[in-house]
């Protein structure tokens, strides 16, 4: 039989039984199928449009020239709303399904969408060494453009889609927090758009109010059209150790221990049950051992969090040298470890050399086909939060997930929390280390019901004086999320630029509460 004849015979079969057992069936019960066959070479796609364009637009140097007009085009649509009245809250335009967050942004329908198309890279100061960039660049464009010019960003975080205005307007941490603080520490200026149409720039100096309360905002005290971001000198490769421990306390206290030494630039833990864990530390090097290298990028490579518990089987302490960009983006293709839930044979070594060069889905993609019935099911039986504790309440911290959730691996990287105003900040007048506890998964639990589970560990957090990222669900009312954030300057700064009519509070813009 010919081939072609074959594969359409194959296809209409395919047609056929997604007919008889209906669509939502097919995309609830065997997601795989629509993964893999409509979703990874879309994603391709779209990854390949959106790198062109960044670097057509760097090498012609037209993006500065274009920036200004996309910045006076939100301005007129913010003076437009105010002379219609101002009877709604204004939003960014960008589509909810776009956002890597698994939320659903229901306030799009009833808010003033207001269009922002700005994703490129403006201008890269290797003298002031700082990157100047637009709201909707992310951390995958960076990469690939300052890696290529001997530079990084200090703090860069994991996931390839993560734009520069979700990590200012929200969060974001890797594993060399420990040294430089959350994303929102390496920025040195901001440029937004207020709810009365001006253009305003601030700094730790200039307009320094407002540049402390827009970090964890959520775009509710203007439209950030502009950042400026610290760059530091990259190197070739990273020296990465990786040492198995057991034993709750012993992870705890090496975990401590090796997120203090200042000598490690990168410090990041994997936690495959309560006793057992691999930590890794690593710093950046031009040198590598040639028969240590590992590119673990590379589209046929297992899964990075497999490879690592490759080492706790083997209780093998080990040392390899990862491509710089590499190791920056080791857990993308597997989404950390989401992806295994959706394509379960995903780390086949067949399947990775097949079809792993299409591997991750976009988020995004995900989002806008999984459906309301998908949606309620991850609600209810999945877990993505990551929680900011300080780093002397982890033990309790890890055996509160454990019985609340029970989801392994746990993520765990440290971070630096600098005494500096703002919604986020140590309860004291020092700098404080902290860890974020990151579970990603299937609760194991059988008592596990999404709202009172979840509140249960909400207030652990805030007790313990954490923070719970806003990209996540959160359950909290709203003097408990008050009382997790300090409103203070937040509050000071919506009186003082009249946001009160332009935007909603940040708790109700994303707490199902008050969503619902």
């Amino acid at each position: 039989m010919d081939p072609l004849l074959y594969l359409g015979g194959l296809v209409v079969l395919f047609l056929v039984w997604i007919k008889a057992k209906g669509l939502e069936y097919v995309i609830v019960h065997q997601r795989w199928i629509f993964v893999c066959l409509f979703l990874l070479p879309l994603s391709v796609i779209f990854d390949v449009y959106y790198y062109l364009r960044a670097w057509i637009i760097f090498k012609m140097c037209s993006a500065p020239k274009q920036h200004d007009q996309r910045v006076r085009d939100i301005q007129r649509q913010v003076r437009e709303w105010k002379k219609e009245g101002g009877k709604k809250h204004m939003c960014t335009g960008r589509p909810g399904w776009l956002t890597v967050s698994l939320r659903v942004g229901k306030y799009k329908k009833t808010h003033k969408n207001i269009m922002i198309n700005m994703m490129d890279i403006l201008e890269v100061d290797t003298n002031r060494q700082v990157v100047r960039v637009e709201p909707l660049a992310n951390m995958g464009q960076v990469t690939a453009l300052l890696n290529s010019i001997g530079w990084t960003l200090p703090v860069l975080p994991e996931l390839d889609d993560l734009t520069v205005g979700g990590l200012v307007m929200g969060t974001g941490i890797e594993s060399s927090s420990h040294i430089y603080g959350l994303f929102q520490h390496i920025c040195v200026a901001f440029e937004l758009v207020l709810a009365d149409g001006s253009l305003v720039r601030c700094t730790e100096k200039e307009n320094s109010d407002l540049f402390y309360a827009v970090p964890w905002s959520c775009g509710t005290l203007g439209f950030l059209v502009a950042a400026e971001i610290r760059i530091i000198p990259a190197r070739k490769w990273v020296k990465l150790h990786y040492e198995p421990i057991r034993g709750l306390d012993a992870i705890c206290k090496k975990f401590a221990e090796e997120s203090a030494n200042k000598e490690n630039q990168f410090v990041e833990g994997l936690q495959y049950s309560r006793d057992e864990a691999v930590i890794m530390t690593g710093t950046m090097t031009d040198h590598a051992e040639p028969n240590k290298t590992n590119c673990i990028g590379f589209y046929y490579k297992p899964w990075f969090f497999r490879h690592v518990e490759g080492f706790l089987k083997q209780n093998r302490v080990a040392v390899e040298y990862i491509p710089l960009r590499h190791y920056y983006h080791r857990h993308t293709r597997s989404i950390f470890w989401e992806l295994q839930d959706i394509i379960p044979f995903g780390n086949n070594p067949l399947f990775r050399y097949v079809f792993g060069w299409m591997v991750p889905p976009k988020i995004s993609l995900l989002k806008l086909t999984q459906g309301e019935t998908i949606r309620k099911l991850y609600e209810q039986h999945h877990v993505v939060q990551d929680m900011l504790v300080p780093m002397k309440h982890i033990k309790s911290a890890i055996l509160r997930f454990h019985e609340d959730i029970h989801v392994y691996p746990l993520w765990l990287c440290p971070f630096v929390l600098p005494n500096q105003p703002g919604m986020v900040h140590p309860k004291g007048d020092e700098d404080e280390l902290y860890v974020d506890i990151g579970a990603y998964g299937e609760p194991k639990v059988k008592h596990f019901e999404a709202r009172s589970s979840t509140r249960q560990l909400e207030k652990f957090v805030r007790d313990v004086h954490g923070f719970q990222m806003l990209y996540a669900d959160v359950y909290m009312e709203r003097q408990e999320f008050w009382e997790m954030f300090d409103g203070t300057l937040y509050h000071k700064l919506r009186k003082q630029l009249n946001c009160e009519d332009a935007f909603p509070e940040v708790y109700d813009k994303i707490c199902k509460t008050a969503r619902h």
